[in-house]
């Protein structure tokens, strides 16, 4: 019936705020709900003339708000309350109606969620929501999970209030049960490390050039005009401009260098760990926000020696700059290409058929990664879907290799001056890594085989092996 919403929105912060706005905006006709009847009111009697609203103060006047199949959005607080909220809601639905959770809950939690709402007849869809509230109101990237039958009456008005890149909207449907919030997941991650390159890019270009904010600011502006155009850069250069108000001083002087953390990087780096692919990028980044915030640690450690930070100076501070851009591009290509095997890792392992080049695609605008060198990456995919990284894949194979000698001179003199750069030398450790012939892994696996018996395999025959030690001629015999 016309009278009734075809979307609803539980949860009216500033998120589900916004959401909720842009929906009506699109011409979609909105029902609004939240456990404070205020926020309600309040979005209706700031908000009412962006389009149509259907304020509802109880559950069952909600879930009558909606015309069939109900689609309800649920923008509350991961964990519990998502929990409450659909126990809340599910009793009064029917078979066919879907329940969309479009916060950043754990994949995991949304496979248990799906299943469970299966056995009674409803179609739950984790979906991943990037952008931040600006995202959310004018188009974020979006990324829903849930079954295929759910996507055919969601899909057209998510797809409608997305991002759009030349006419594409930064919206699919990934895969089924948790997939959407797992590739959101991941895009966290990537987040965590692409933020911290950046930041290495700032300490670098201060403390081995002596730059002041507002030149870094003028160097991350060139760089967004080139193969680094992204979001992040951009923002970057606004922060690094900013002058404090109070104090006169630049805006990144007066603040406190303890970054804080949500928890999604920690979630991508303990499933890299349960799925067994090094994500070391997105491991380091999130140490170094936890390190960051051990200020007692910090402060203890304070007068540990190291060199003098002496600026560069001739010849070698005049290249520095577009070495450290260098740097910086390959250590993105590696951060990218550990995210991207990790949602292989993940499709394969929980049987989701992600389309890699699908998700390059929608994290081309309205995320927080959005970038110009995601359309490569999209065109790598479809060119060979099966791609094992984006390191061997011809165009990023040859930029990461024409880089290499300036990253390994900004590494080198990082280390020189006592400059930490855990991103850019742990990204260029993995480029060796999976370039050499030999590592030493094959002593690991005699350590392991000496102290626990845990055998070790051989180059030369097939089979497990186990050699006795403990015995005086240290006999080999196949395990």
């Amino acid at each position: 019936m016309s009278d009734k919403a075809s979307i609803g929105v539980t949860g009216l912060a500033v998120m589900g705020r916004n959401l909720a706005r842009n929906l009506a905006r699109h011409g979609h006709t909105v029902a609004l709900h939240n456990r404070s009847e205020q926020r309600t009111r309040e979005l209706v009697e700031q908000f009412g003339s962006e389009g149509t609203f259907i304020p509802a103060y109880s559950a069952r006047e909600f879930v009558d708000a909606l015309r069939r199949p109900r689609q309800i959005v649920v923008m509350v607080k991961a964990g519990e309350p998502t929990d409450a909220v659909i126990e809340e809601f599910a009793p009064l639905l029917e078979p066919g109606d879907v329940i969309v959770d479009a916060g950043n809950a754990h994949f995991a939690d949304t496979r248990r969620r799906e299943a469970a709402l299966r056995e009674r007849g409803l179609h739950f869809v984790g979906t991943g929501v990037s952008g931040g509230e600006e995202g959310a109101l004018h188009g974020p990237s979006i990324m829903p999970g849930g079954s295929r039958e759910s996507y055919e009456s969601l899909g057209p008005l998510l797809e409608d209030i997305s991002a759009k890149v030349d006419g594409t909207p930064c919206c699919t449907h990934i895969g089924p049960d948790g997939a959407g919030h797992f590739v959101k997941m991941v895009h966290n991650g990537i987040e965590y490390s692409d933020m911290q390159l950046i930041a290495e890019s700032f300490d670098l270009l201060r403390g081995a050039l002596g730059y002041e904010p507002a030149q870094i600011a003028e160097v991350f502006r060139t760089w967004n005009t080139g193969r680094l155009d992204s979001y992040l850069i951009e923002i970057t250069a606004e922060v690094l401009a900013h002058t404090d108000a109070a104090t006169g001083k630049p805006f990144v002087d007066v603040v406190a260098d303890q970054a804080e953390q949500k928890g999604t990087g920690r979630w991508t780096v303990q499933i890299g760990l349960d799925l067994g692919v090094p994500i070391t990028g997105i491991a380091e980044a999130t140490f170094a926000r936890s390190l960051s915030g051990h200020a007692d640690l910090r402060e203890a450690t304070r007068g540990l020696g190291g060199p003098t930070r002496a600026p560069l100076t001739g010849a070698a501070a005049e290249s520095f700059a577009d070495d450290v851009e260098q740097a910086l591009y390959a250590s993105k290509v590696v951060a990218y290409a550990q995210g991207f095997n990790q949602i292989q890792a993940g499709s394969a392992e929980y049987g989701w058929d992600i389309d890699l080049g699908a998700v390059a695609s929608l994290w081309r605008g309205g995320c927080i990664i959005r970038a110009k060198f995601l359309d490569d990456i999209r065109a790598a995919y479809e060119a060979e879907p099966a791609l094992p990284t984006l390191l061997t894949s011809g165009d990023f194979r040859k930029a990461v290799e024409d880089a290499q000698d300036a990253w390994r001179s900004v590494v080198s003199t990082a280390v020189r001056l006592g400059i930490p750069t855990p991103g850019f030398s742990t990204a260029l450790a993995y480029y060796d890594a999976l370039r050499a012939e030999r590592l030493p892994a094959a002593l690991v696996q005699g350590q392991r085989d000496y102290f626990g018996a845990h055998t070790y395999r051989r180059v030369d025959r097939d089979g497990s092996f186990h050699t006795e030690w403990a015995t005086e001629d240290r006999t080999e015999h196949p395990a």
